[in-house]
C-alpha cells in the first residue's frame, strides 16, 4: 500500500448557513493522480482549496504531507506551502509579465539563485511543459488557451514541488488539446514522481488518466475508489455523472 498523502476525515464546511461538506472523507495516496468530482455547487473546488490552505473547514481535519492544516504556525505553513504547485483554471499567470517573468517571481520570492541559474531553470520548466523557447518572451495576451494552461503549469512546477493541484486543468480547451494535456500531466507524474491532485468534470480525463477519484453529491463523498470501484456501486448520483455506457464506461 502507498504512502498517504493527503487524508481528509469529517470535514464539514459551510458559508453562513449553507452547507457545502457534510462529513467528507477523502484517501490521495503517493505518486496518484487523483480526481474530485462532482456537479456545479458541489463543493469539489472548495475542498481542493482547503487542501492549499486557502480555505478552512468548520471541522474536521485534513492531513498534507503528515502536517494537520489546522494546527500549522504561519511559519509552518508558508513552508508547506512550497512543497505544491498549483494551476488554478484560467491559468491565473500575470498579464503584466512574461511567460519568463511569471516563473522568475517564483525563484525571486522563495530562493537566493543567481539571475543566470534563474534564467536555465525557467528554460528548463518551458520545455518540460512542452512550449517551444521563444514562449519565454510572450505575454499571455499572446498565449493560445492551450498555451496558457503550459504556462502555467511551468509556473506551478517551478519549485520542483511534491504535490500538484490542478484545478479545472482542461476546462476551455478542444479535445485535441485536452487530450495532449492529459498526456502531459501523466509524463509529468511518471516523470517527476507527483502526486496529482485535480478538479475535474471531464470523463475523458477521468477514464485514461485518473488512478482514483471521489466523487461528491449531496454535500457528501458518494464514493472514492477506481473508475471500475465506483461504477460497481449502486447510486443515483453515480448512474446520472457517469450516464453508464457513455464514453466506453459501463458497469
Amino acid at each position: 500500500m502507498k504512502q498517504i498523502i493527503i487524508d481528509v476525515r469529517d470535514v464539514v464546511t459551510a458559508f453562513g448557513e449553507h452547507l457545502i461538506h457534510d462529513h467528507i472523507n477523502c484517501t490521495v495516496r503517493e505518486n496518484e493522480i487523483y480526481a474530485l468530482l462532482g456537479g456545479s455547487g458541489s463543493g469539489k473546488s472548495t475542498l481542493m482549496r482547503e487542501m492549499i490552505l486557502l480555505e478552512r473547514p468548520q471541522s474536521g481535519t485534513i492531513h498534507v504531507l503528515g502536517h494537520d492544516l489546522s494546527k500549522l504556525t504561519p511559519l509552518e505553513a508558508s513552508g508547506l506551502r512550497r512543497s505544491w504547485g498549483v494551476l488554478f483554471q484560467s491559468g491565473a499567470l500575470y498579464s503584466s509579465l512574461t511567460v519568463g517573468e511569471n516563473i522568475a517571481l517564483l525563484y525571486n520570492e522563495y530562493t537566493n539563485l543567481s539571475p543566470k541559474l534563474i534564467e536555465e531553470l525557467i528554460r528548463l520548466k518551458i520545455n518540460l511543459v512542452g512550449l517551444p523557447p521563444h514562449a519565454k518572451h510572450l505575454y499571455p495576451s499572446q498565449l493560445s488557451g492551450g498555451m496558457i494552461k503550459r504556462a502555467a503549469l511551468a509556473r506551478a512546477l517551478a519549485l520542483d514541488p511534491k504535490l500538484l493541484f490542478l484545478d479545472e486543468p482542461t476546462s476551455g480547451l478542444d479535445p485535441l488539446s485536452s487530450r495532449q494535456f492529459d498526456a502531459l500531466i501523466q509524463q509529468l507524474r511518471d516523470l517527476l514522481g507527483l502526486t496529482i491532485i485535480m478538479v475535474t468534470h471531464d470523463l475523458d480525463t477521468i477514464h485514461h488518466i485518473v488512478d482514483r477519484f471521489t466523487l461528491l453529491g449531496e454535500k457528501k463523498a458518494i464514493a472514492e475508489g477506481s473508475l471500475e470501484e465506483v461504477l460497481a456501486i449502486e447510486h443515483p448520483i453515480i448512474d446520472y455523472f457517469f450516464q453508464k455506457g457513455s464514453y466506453g464506461i459501463t458497469c
